[in-house]
């Protein structure tokens, strides 16, 4: 569980109550179904016409993410990396293959499968580098979806607000309504603004984030197998692959991978 995503959501609900009961106002009075039905409902709802159904009935796992930390392995990679090298400059590169069934990750088992074929580095590094880009291509395709739900929200919202104040309009005899309508009809404008700005666009910055962190682990893999497969020095491999660790995370294996 991503506890920072739970401490935003939480965070963000305390401070609107908060804000709203020190302002002298009541939570009832920022409370609206039919707001609710039009802000997050139709911007919901125009998702269907932005991308297919089967994305649009996704689009809450993808957000369910979020409350995820992902966890790419990096260091257990590095760790089978030099170890595979090792291996490879003891016994041959086809050595490899007896424990390619036992890795875990599908796209370092599917590049080491390459080298023990004998393919060329650089085809190696073409076919890899078109699988890493056609997960990013996946990945974005949901941030943009999340993305246009931001943007969607707050334009229902201002859609609410107006079909609010025709209402009001249309009952202007009784002037004692006149204020109660008018706050009925800026909440839409409030709960747009809210779907937008502390959920949606947060989700998609969240979603871009752990996209990032996961290519830079698919481009340490592919330097790992092109190394493996030109012959490296086991060390000298180690060194490439600890560069796209995080401080904490080189030191705690550094003395390990990089061992005489």
């Amino acid at each position: 569980m991503d506890l920072g995503t739970i401490v935003g959501m939480v965070g963000g609900a305390a401070c609107i109550v908060m804000s709203v009961l020190t302002s002298g106002g009541n939570l009832g009075g920022i409370w609206d179904p039919p707001s609710l039905f039009m802000t997050i409902g139709g911007s919901y709802a125009a998702l269907f016409i932005l991308a297919p159904l089967k994305k649009c009935l996704g689009v809450w796992g993808i957000i369910g993410k979020c409350f995820k930390v992902p966890e790419f392995g990096e260091k257990t990679i590095v760790q089978n990396m030099v170890a595979l090298s090792e291996k490879a400059r003891r016994e041959g590169i086809l050595a490899l293959e007896e424990g390619l069934e036992d890795l875990d990750d599908p796209f370092m088992k599917s590049g080491l499968r390459l080298v023990v074929d004998g393919t060329d580095g650089a085809v190696i590094r073409t076919i890899m580098e078109n699988e890493l880009s056609q997960m990013e291509d996946r990945h974005m395709g949901w941030v943009n979806i999340i993305n246009q739900w931001a943007g969607f929200a707050p334009g229902f919202g201002m859609m609410g607000t107006v079909l609010g104040l025709i209402g009001m309009l249309n009952n202007l005899e009784d002037k004692s309504s006149l204020g109660p309508n008018m706050a009925v009809a800026l909440i839409t404008t409030l709960y747009g603004s809210m779907v937008a700005n502390w959920l949606m666009a947060p989700f998609g910055q969240n979603l871009m984030a752990q996209n990032a962190s996961e290519a830079k682990v698919k481009e340490m893999i592919i330097e790992g197998v092109l190394s493996i497969q030109a012959g490296d020095n086991p060390r000298i491999l180690a060194m490439k692959l600890l560069t796209y660790l995080d401080p904490i995370s080189k030191k705690a294996i550094e003395a390990d991978v990089l061992k005489d």
